[in-house]
Formats: C-alpha cells, sequence, structure tokens
C-alpha cells in the first residue's frame, strides 16, 4: 500500500523521525487532491484540465519555538531532510510563549459521517455537457450578445492530521460546480451578469439550463443603467453579496484579531452587536456543506455555535493560540494548509432567515438601493468603516425600478450590524451566507 493510500503510516512514520530528531511536539498533515475541468464558449469545448497532487506538511515545536515545511516527496530520504530542515528552522526562530499543541482532553475522539464525499466522478464529457447546457440557455435569452463562457469542474481531496499527543482523523470531501457569465447589449453600453451552482454532491447541483437563463436575464435587466441619487438611504443586499457582511464579521471575531487589538469589535463580547432578535450560527456539522469539518486543523472537537444569540456576541473564533493569548479554550476552529500554522476560521457561518419575504422586506422603502454586486475591498477592520463601490438596482416605491451603477455605498460596520432585517430567503451556496438583507441609515454616494 502506497503513502497516498494510507496516509496514517507516513503521518507516524514522520512523527516518529521528529520525536527522535529532538522534537518536543510535532503535528503532521497531509492533503492529496484530484480536480477536473473544462470550459465552453460559444459553442465550442475551450479547455480540459486535470490535477492530481499530494502534499505533506509538517509542524515541530522545540520547547516554545516552532517552525512549519512542507514536502511533495514521500521518500524516506526526502522525509528525514524535511525533519531536519524542521528542526534548524525551529532552533533559529524567537520563541513564541502561546504556540503549541492543544491539550489532550481538548482532541476530537469521534465525530459523525458529514456526507461531504460523493462516490461518482464525472467525465469530461458530463463536465462539458454541463457547460454547454449552461451558456445555450443564457445565449438564448433575447438581448445576450456575447459570452465570456461557460465552466464546469469537479474536484475530491482527501485530508489527514495527525498529532504527537495521539491524534489521528482523516476525511474525503468533494465538490461538483458550473458556471457561466454573458453579455448582453453592445459596443460601450454593454452589460455583464453570471450564475452558477455548486455543491459537495453532484444530485445537489442546480439545473444548468436554470443557471443559464438567470445569468442572460440578468445581463439584460442591467443595460441602460442611470446614475444613482447621493444620500442617505435603506439598502438592500441580494443574497449573492449578502454574505459578504457576515464575513466582515467573522474577521472581526477572529481571535487572531482580536489578541492583536486590531478588530472594531474587540471589546464587544458578551454585549448586543445585531439586532436583538438576529442569530448568526457557525454550523461545522451540517451535512454535505461547503466547509463541514468533522475536526479542526489541530485535531479539536468542532460543535455547532450561536455566534450571536438574540443580537448578543457569545464568542470570538478561537485556534489554540488566540486562546492562550486571550486566557481562553479553543472552539475548534482551527484551519491549516500544509505550509503555515493554524489560523482560526469559521466553517458553514449564516445568519439565520427572518420572516418577511425579499419583496416585504421592500415594500415601505420610498427611494433605496438593491445591490446586486460590490467592488473594492474599502473596510477598515479596526474602526469599521464601510465604503464599496457597488452596482444594482434603484428601489422606487417599494418596487425594484431601474439599473444604476458606479455608485459607492458607505457606513460603520458597528451602526450596519445594528440595523440588519433579514429576509426570509436563506440559501447555502458559499459557506458564508445570508438572506436577503435590509441595512437601514446607509449612505449612497451616486450623480
Amino acid at each position: 500500500m502506497s503513502a497516498i493510500d494510507d496516509p496514517s503510516s507516513l503521518l507516524a512514520t514522520l512523527l516518529d523521525k521528529a520525536k527522535k530528531a529532538g522534537a518536543d511536539a510535532a503535528d503532521a498533515i497531509f492533503v492529496n487532491g484530484i480536480s477536473l475541468s473544462t470550459s465552453y464558449r460559444l459553442g465550442k469545448p475551450e479547455d480540459l484540465e486535470r490535477s492530481e497532487g499530494h502534499d505533506l506538511g509538517l509542524r515541530v515545536l522545540l520547547g516554545q519555538q516552532q517552525a512549519m515545511v512542507s514536502t511533495t516527496d514521500f521518500a524516506e530520504d526526502a522525509l528525514d531532510e524535511l525533519v531536519s530542515r524542521a528542526i534548524a528552522m525551529a532552533g533559529a526562530v524567537p520563541e513564541d510563549p502561546f504556540c503549541g499543541l492543544i491539550e489532550p482532553s481538548q482532541l476530537a475522539r469521534d465525530w459523525p459521517d458529514l456526507e461531504l464525499a460523493d462516490t461518482g466522478e464525472p467525465g469530461p464529457e458530463k463536465l462539458i455537457e454541463w457547460a454547454r447546457r449552461a451558456e445555450e440557455a443564457a445565449r438564448a435569452v433575447p438581448g445576450v450578445t456575447n459570452s465570456e463562457g461557460g465552466d464546469a469542474s469537479w474536484g475530491r481531496s482527501h485530508k489527514a492530521l495527525a498529532t504527537s499527543g495521539g491524534f489521528f482523523g482523516s476525511y474525503e470531501s468533494s465538490s461538483f460546480s458550473f458556471s457561466v457569465s454573458v453579455l448582453a447589449g453592445e459596443d460601450t453600453g454593454m452589460e455583464r451578469d453570471y450564475d452558477w451552482s455548486s455543491a459537495c454532491f453532484e444530485d445537489d447541483l442546480g439545473s444548468p439550463e436554470e443557471i443559464g437563463k438567470n445569468a442572460g436575464e440578468g445581463a439584460v435587466r442591467r443595460l441602460n443603467p442611470r446614475k444613482a441619487p447621493s444620500g442617505p438611504v435603506p439598502v438592500v443586499y441580494d443574497p449573492r453579496v449578502s454574505g459578504g457582511l457576515i464575513r466582515h464579521l467573522s474577521g472581526a471575531i477572529s481571535g487572531a484579531s482580536v489578541a492583536r487589538g486590531t478588530s472594531f469589535l474587540k471589546d464587544r463580547l458578551g454585549q448586543t452587536v445585531f439586532a436583538p432578535g438576529l442569530n448568526v450560527t457557525d454550523d461545522p456539522h451540517r451535512k454535505r456543506g461547503m466547509r463541514s469539518r468533522p475536526f479542526d486543523g489541530e485535531g479539536a472537537a468542532t460543535t455547532r455555535r450561536e455566534i450571536i444569540k438574540d443580537g448578543v456576541l457569545t464568542t470570538w473564533l478561537l485556534d489554540s493560540r488566540s486562546a492562550r493569548q486571550l486566557g481562553l479554550s479553543t472552539t475548534g476552529h482551527a484551519a491549516r494548509g500544509t505550509g503555515g500554522p493554524p489560523t482560526p476560521s469559521p466553517s458553514n457561518l449564516y445568519l439565520e432567515p427572518g420572516l418577511a419575504s425579499p419583496k416585504e422586506l421592500m415594500a415601505d422603502i420610498e427611494s433605496g438601493l438593491y445591490v446586486t454586486e460590490l467592488i473594492g475591498m474599502g473596510v477598515n477592520g479596526v474602526t469599521g468603516d464601510y465604503s464599496r463601490g457597488a452596482a444594482g438596482f434603484w428601489i422606487d416605491k417599494g418596487e425594484i425600478a431601474w439599473p444604476v451603477s458606479e455608485l459607492t455605498v458607505a457606513g460603520n460596520l458597528k451602526d450596519m450590524f445594528a440595523h440588519i432585517t433579514p429576509a426570509n430567503d436563506l440559501t447555502f451556496r458559499y459557506g458564508v451566507d445570508a438572506p436577503t438583507l435590509r441595512v437601514d441609515g446607509m449612505t449612497v454616494a451616486g450623480q
């Protein structure tokens, strides 16, 4: 049996070598992946790519010094060299009083089957067919004049983690996706839109025809945009962009940012941050979830947590290092690759839906903005100041009226979080998700 087929033996061998070379503690991570992708444009296949690869990462600790190294060569002499290099690097770096493996009591001992890996592998013909169907449906929409193409992909990965503290765990996951992007209009009046579907299992994918139709109709709706008036108005975020606000929350409650004092929420634990009644949940055990995981990047047990409960911030997202800095315990949010140390990261993070439909959410808005696209990264993580380029549609007397572009939406995330109203249309598409969101009290800069 090869090392790729038996990562437990490979990782045990590597940790044993590290301990014999003088490491006080160590952990190692193995990743093996296969992917297949294709693109299709204007009625013809354009490319087909397949890749296979594996990687091995080692972290060694000498007291309170640590170093990380990685390799794709699993030969015996290459592993010896990997260990020697890691030991030498650890001995040369400054001490970190907060580094180290997690406590044995924090290790995951068992975990549920999360159904993350489909057994099927689509052939190139199926991927090409998905991309073709999506593009043809998009190009069939009256007003669509050009195409950036359809894409389809599949991937499978196997991850395994072992620590000198006695932990070993592994799991597989798969992903399927297709997308299409088309243009409507002519010359300088052209507008673009897109749509996609992605899932862990093929059966959970949407229809290529529906995705194509959505992209085509979206591009046509964006034709002949107007300038938006400037001033304070309610802003409504479409679900394709609303999750961005929850990502900003994720960054602000990352233990690493809080420990450094660089988060605008660093003093808000246990306080009301969102409007009363709102809940934000992180669920690593959601079956077939895009970012589900049975254990975290340090081997810690993972569990569902209400990050925001009835508007109150209940916890930070912590790995063991940031937890030690803050005098707390890890929350099982460590994520890592083969080349770096663990860092805090959410799993399936989402704002729970409200009761009103999107139409009801907008019914009393005399003038406002419905955002479908955001541009730039104008967010200050220290102050919470928020300023993003945007495009979408103007809301007039409670109805989505006409397209608008070349404008900016601005506010402060502390105020924005406190004035969010969610609709009832939550769907899980990204791993960080939210329904349609209304945010009152924002400023739009247009004409």
